[in-house]
């Protein structure tokens, strides 16, 4: 019965294609705020392998967790038609910033904003611009925060004023998706126990996981070595440990899991032009289970 009624619901449909609009000036970020490694040359130095935590670690990883989610709830009140995302950038550097942080975006491997707005067909990676949201658009908004030497990091998909059931459908199964990704997550589990629980349950409401992304380790860097799959990936042995730390960010497509790059070298679309939804959450492995992370 379930199936059937998730046949039933209509497709989210295919607008017309998202345009590059100017992507203005990269913000200040005033001298007292730490920064990480990247900020002024725009390449990280290394980075540092996905290991169990400290207590000290976990102390400020949770600081700057709670951060990150503090941000993408404030901005995400400015999600309406006639909103450019290049304000809601602004709104995402300042809040920051009055929080102590540094966007963990802001030149990393060169990227010029402060946070990731990836609109309809737009996979993730999108840069904030001129390109006013229109009603009827879904727009994820990703957060990162470097705050007390660690990286916080969440994201979340928005709709822009009414949208047709089937994007709302596309969102809401995103979400159950990362709820899932997040259920499977315990000790001595395999990496690859995620997107088991991820990719299923996509499948049977008509939609398909990015394959090309997935989560990843974070914590004093950005991304660690850990690559964490949204799909059933038989390489992804590693077995999960306590105090481990990584981001669940499944990306759902509503056609085919292939995706293209545009030429900003960044902003990454789905081949077909069909919508994508993504969620995402911090996640602490505990003992018994998982932890989020990034909530207030």
């Amino acid at each position: 019965m379930h199936d059937v009624a998730a046949r039933e619901v209509a497709q989210p449909v295919v607008s017309d294609p998202v345009l590059k609009g100017r992507v203005s000036p990269r913000l200040a970020v005033p001298a007292h705020i730490r920064r990480p490694d990247y900020a002024e040359r725009g390449r990280p130095r290394g980075f540092h392998p996905s290991r169990p935590f400290t207590d000290g670690e976990l102390l400020r990883m949770r600081h700057a967790c709670r951060a990150a989610a503090k941000v993408l709830d404030e901005i995400s009140a400015l999600v309406r038609p006639g909103v450019t995302t290049d304000v809601i950038d602004e709104a995402a550097h300042a809040a920051y910033l009055r929080l102590g942080g540094y966007p963990s975006t802001l030149n990393y491997h060169g990227y010029p904003k402060s946070l990731c707005t990836s609109v309809n067909e737009v996979v993730c990676h999108g840069i904030p611009d001129d390109r006013p949201l229109h009603d009827g658009d879904i727009v994820n908004l990703d957060v990162t925060i470097y705050l007390d030497g660690m990286h916080g990091d969440c994201s979340a998909t928005y709709a822009v004023g009414d949208i047709d059931p089937g994007s709302a459908h596309l969102v809401a199964v995103t979400r159950e998706c990362l709820e899932r990704g997040i259920a499977a997550v315990r000790p001595g589990r395999p990496f690859r126990a995620i997107g088991q629980a991820i990719e299923p349950h996509a499948a049977r409401h008509g939609f398909n996981v990015v394959r090309r992304y997935g989560g990843h380790g974070i914590g004093r860097s950005f991304h660690t070595e850990l690559h964490v799959p949204h799909h059933d990936d038989p390489r992804a042995t590693r077995l999960m440990e306590a105090g481990m730390v990584f981001t669940i960010e499944p990306m759902l497509t509503a056609g085919t899991f292939s995706v293209r790059e545009w030429d900003d070298g960044w902003t990454v679309v789905t081949a077909d032009g069909k919508r994508s939804a993504q969620f995402e959450h911090t996640i602490l492995v505990t003992e018994t289970g998982a932890e989020i992370l990034t909530i207030t």
